[in-house]
């Protein structure tokens, strides 16, 4: 491992017991070494997303090997590498998805999976990119074949994920239609490019979706939600429609629903998740996001929607945040190179 003269100890945001956001708190760890394969991050900034505060509740544990300090995406500086690496010099400035670890000042990451920061795009900016990306490409391109002249319905669209959602069917030719919760949210989506945007507090999304595309239904809908919405969502389909579940705001059980509609519209039902994927898979994902969305993002035809950065050791802060419902975009987490003096 290539390494320069490090402290030997961080700064790291830990889960003291599965719970409410204040069982997130500060503690000093050892700084991560990186094995075979990968890099060391001294992290300026860092994502928070769903899977997170998923995590902090006890509801979605690491997978086998990965950190137990929470935190899926990262941009900073490249100061070591471990055996095999050699493209990735120190100083490298990369945004980067990780299985863990996020909330700290050092972070260890696959060498695949570390992306150049955009030109023109603020470091804080870039961490918000790789888990919102790699799963709305991962999904939308590969998974469910959206492509140009289709309709795509987003629920969340006011979300990280539905923001790039958005973005992304835009940038493919693809009519969009997304669900938030509220007259603020959304014109957010329709700022993006959405052609409607549905509140479902007020508005049966299937109805509208029913007058919005003359009784044909949308080509694709991207769900977050689950559970009850998964019999309307199968409603809003047109024939050769594909439904793409990706997480499960409301549950992971449905009641009974009918499945003759799926066999009679020839309804694909899939979905996925990222973390457990291997790095082979999750790098070939990275290598078509370089290739076909980095240049969208360089000319600021496509954009990450920052809401608020909170300070590491406010982790607590942004969670409970996220749990209000009330940003648009993403939360951030900015990491100075020494808390409390360290």
């Amino acid at each position: 491992m290539s390494s320069p003269d490090l402290r030997k100890t961080m700064i790291a945001i830990e889960i003291s017991s599965p719970g409410d956001p204040e069982v997130l708190v500060p503690v000093e760890r050892p700084i991560p070494v990186p094995a075979p394969g990968e890099v060391l991050v001294r992290v300026e900034a860092a994502g928070i997303n769903r899977p997170d505060v998923m995590q902090r509740k006890g509801l979605y544990p690491p997978p086998p090997g990965a950190s137990d300090i929470p935190g899926l995406e990262i941009a900073g500086s490249v100061v070591a590498r471990g055996e095999g690496v050699s493209d990735l010099g120190d100083g490298t400035k990369v945004c980067a998805l990780v299985s863990g670890g996020g909330y700290a000042q050092y972070c260890t990451a696959p060498a695949p999976l570390c992306l150049p920061i955009p030109d023109g795009l603020d470091i804080v900016d870039a961490a918000a990119l790789p888990e919102t990306l790699f799963t709305v490409w991962t999904n939308l391109v590969d998974r469910a074949r959206l492509s140009s002249g289709e309709s795509l319905l987003v629920h969340g669209g006011s979300s990280g994920i539905g923001t790039t959602a958005i973005q992304l069917a835009k940038l493919l030719g693809v009519r969009v239609f997304a669900t938030a919760g509220s007259d603020r949210k959304c014109e957010a989506c329709l700022e993006l490019g959405a052609s409607a945007a549905i509140d479902y507090r007020k508005e049966d999304f299937v109805e509208r979706i029913k007058t919005l595309t003359e009784g044909r239904g949308v080509d694709v809908v991207l769900d977050m939600v689950a559970g009850d919405y998964l019999a309307r969502n199968i409603e809003c389909l047109a024939f050769d429609g594909r439904l793409v579940v990706i997480a499960v705001q409301r549950g992971p059980k449905v009641a009974e629903f009918n499945v003759l509609p799926i066999m009679l519209k020839r309804l694909t039902l899939t979905g996925s998740t990222l973390r457990p994927r291997t790095v082979e898979q999750k790098s070939e994902i990275a290598r078509a996001l370089q290739k076909n969305l980095w240049p969208h993002l360089e000319s600021k035809a496509m954009r990450p929607i920052i809401h608020s950065r909170f300070p590491l050791q406010d982790a607590h802060k942004a969670h409970r945040l996220m749990e209000s419902g009330e940003h648009i975009g993403k939360i951030m987490l900015t990491v100075e190179s020494a808390i409390d003096g360290r």
